[in-house]
Formats: C-alpha cells, sequence, structure tokens
C-alpha cells in the first residue's frame, strides 16, 4: 500500500483527485516502452481504467503486465509523480458509461469527443485496474518534493 502521509504521497493524492490525464505506459513484444494517456479514476487504492477492446495496451499488459503510469510535468519539468505497479482486466466494474464517478469526471470530455456516454460504454468497453506497488517523485529543477 502507498505512503500517503509523506509529502510526495500527499502531491499524489492531490493530483488522483483533479488530474484528468495520466500516462500509461506499457512494454511491447520487443521491450520498447509504448507510452499513452489514458482517462482514470483512482478507487479502491488502484486505477480504474476502460480502454477499446483492440488497443494494443491489452496485448502488452496480458503478457507483461507491469506498467507505469505518470502525470504530466509542469511547464518547467517538475511535479513529476511516478506510479509502477501492475495491471489487470477488471471484468466485474460497470461499463464505463454506468460508472457514476467516472462518468462525473469525464462527461463534458465524452462530449467533446462527440459522444455520449451509452456510446462511449460501448466503445471503451474493457476495464482494466492497474495497483500501484511504488510511487515516487521527480523534479529536474530541484528537491524531490
Amino acid at each position: 500500500m502507498l505512503d500517503f502521509t509523506t509529502t510526495t504521497g500527499k502531491r499524489a493524492l492531490e493530483r488522483l483527485q483533479h488530474d484528468e490525464v495520466i500516462w500509461l505506459t506499457t512494454v511491447d513484444s520487443k521491450g520498447r516502452p509504448q507510452p499513452n494517456p489514458v482517462w482514470f479514476v483512482w478507487e479502491n487504492d488502484a486505477f480504474l481504467i476502460y480502454t477499446t477492446p483492440d488497443a494494443v495496451r491489452l496485448k502488452n499488459m496480458a503478457k507483461r503486465p507491469g506498467v507505469s503510469l505518470h502525470f504530466n510535468s509542469d511547464a518547467d519539468g517538475n511535479d513529476i509523480i511516478i506510479f509502477v505497479g501492475e495491471a489487470r482486466l477488471e471484468p466485474s466494474s460497470p461499463p464505463a458509461d454506468q460508472h457514476p464517478l467516472y462518468i462525473k469526471k469525464y462527461r463534458a470530455g465524452i462530449r467533446s469527443l462527440g459522444m455520449l456516454p451509452p456510446l462511449y460504454g460501448k466503445r471503451y468497453s474493457v476495464a482494466f485496474r492497474v495497483t500501484p506497488a511504488k510511487l515516487r517523485s521527480l523534479n529536474i529543477g530541484g528537491v524531490d518534493l
């Protein structure tokens, strides 16, 4: 379990509650990192993420479940929060359009894609969780948080 009482932990928790995008990095069959921005909900000490059934990240995670996630940095390359953990399918999660926290967070984003929630739920129909085992921060211009 992660420690959210440290300075880094407190900043990470704040960003988990407010940021809309996090970068998920999987590893492909040739060992190359494959980063992609994703939407997420933080619940039950894990990231809940929805994706399309044809997403290459699913193939990557099936063979290599170790992943990392990180938030965007600030304009100076600071305020970097990195999580390392394992991904697993979450078939028991409700569809994206029926997950109350997810829809509350992303209703406007779904509309900006030109979709209504039911269509989004059909398109992004595969749920998976990333359970982080490690948290760290990195600041290029200063001391770690």
